[in-house]
């Protein structure tokens, strides 16, 4: 089969793997297209944590799929989890060739599941469409190889870069399409961190509100001094709500816990959270995608960790003046060559707003 052939049906696996990019958490979203003398028999996709995984769905979806090709946006599994090796599916079923868009990174996964098929006389391509796969698991990808989730931070300013008035107004900077757009970003990440100063400041529900399904993200909220209200509003939220601190206030933690808050002590740095500690407790909650929301000095600090993967800043045509409050807290920054630099990745319009894609 040519090149093309295989970029066009891989592209329709991917294009089946994104719908699953609200529900397969922590799972990767992964999409399959079996294929028999240049027709398309079946389709599947990932819909969630101990559902099948597309491979076996593909191939329940048909009764006969000797003879096929099966294109897979990630690698098929070779170890029993949640549900069968679909290594094992796609040998039993007859399938002759595999092409993949990526090598899993799961390391009880890794190259195994490509060498089963192989040995099982299975002809395997892999790296069709790899950039476009890599794109849409960027969180599990990273979690897997760097133990720690993918970060973005979400910011909106005005044109002179403020955030807020002197009094710590910012509703709202950005229009109604921007907003829309943030509450995709959040459908679409694990979990939604801010700081207590902005819990203390907005009373953030920090949660999608969109009106397709989809799986809340978790709220993470570091509060080094457990100052969380036991009124604030995402008590009254299905779902978890984490707290993330340094305080040993057992009387605290106890009020917190009763009113739905999950709580964890971490390590500190300078009095504070330890933010490295931070994304690898993240880690290990299985977290692939986090959406920061959060004031100056939790992105300030973040920033200078070099923890963000992705920065995603709303500009609105306004202007808040010199009194008003900045995108980050930097006070080590002193002269010229200490500047942070990034990268612009993309520029995009929402209604009169721009948003910008930077690393």
């Amino acid at each position: 089969m040519s090149c093309h052939q295989d970029e066009r049906y891989m592209a329709r696996a991917i294009q089946l793997a994104k719908i699953g990019r609200y529900t397969t958490d922590p799972n990767p979203r992964v999409g399959c297209v079996l294929v028999r003398d240049g027709v398309i028999i079946s389709e599947g996709w990932h819909v969630k944590a101990g559902f099948g995984h597309a491979e076996t769905v593909a191939l329940e979806n048909i009764s006969d799929a000797q003879g096929t090709t099966a294109y897979v946006t990630l690698e098929p599994c070779s170890h029993h989890g949640k549900t069968p090796p679909c290594c094992d599916a796609l040998i039993k079923a007859g399938v002759v060739r595999v092409v993949v868009a990526m090598q899993d990174p799961n390391p009880l996964v890794s190259g195994r599941g490509l060498e089963k098929l192989k040995s099982s006389g299975i002809e395997v391509c892999c790296g069709v469409l790899q950039a476009d796969a890599h794109s849409l698991n960027r969180g599990f990808i990273k979690r897997m190889t760097h133990q720690r989730p993918f970060v973005r931070s979400k910011l909106a300013m005005s044109l002179d870069g403020r955030t807020a008035m002197a009094s710590g107004e910012s509703q709202w900077i950005t229009c109604a399409q921007a907003r829309a757009d943030v509450h995709q970003l959040r459908a679409e990440s694990s979990a939604i961190l801010t700081g207590i100063n902005t819990v203390l400041a907005d009373d953030p529900l920090l949660n999608a509100r969109v009106d397709w399904p989809i799986q809340q993200p978790i709220r993470v909220i570091l509060d080094s001094n457990l100052r969380m209200p036991l009124t604030a509003k995402m008590t009254k939220l299905e779902g978890r709500s984490l707290i993330l601190t340094v305080s040993t206030d057992e009387q605290k933690h106890q009020a917190l816990k009763s009113v739905g808050f999950e709580v964890y002590n971490l390590p500190a740095k300078n009095t504070n959270l330890n933010l490295h500690a931070v994304m690898e407790f993240l880690h290990q909650q299985q977290i692939n995608e986090v959406l920061v929301e959060a004031g100056s000095v939790l992105n300030g600090a973040l920033l200078m960790e070099d923890l963000v993967d992705e920065w995603l800043i709303y500009m609105a045509p306004c202007v808040l003046g010199d009194q008003a409050r900045g995108l980050f807290s930097l006070p080590g920054l002193k002269v010229m060559k200490d500047k942070k630099d990034l990268t612009l990745r993309d520029v995009r319009q929402f209604g009169p707003d721009l948003k910008l894609t930077l690393s």
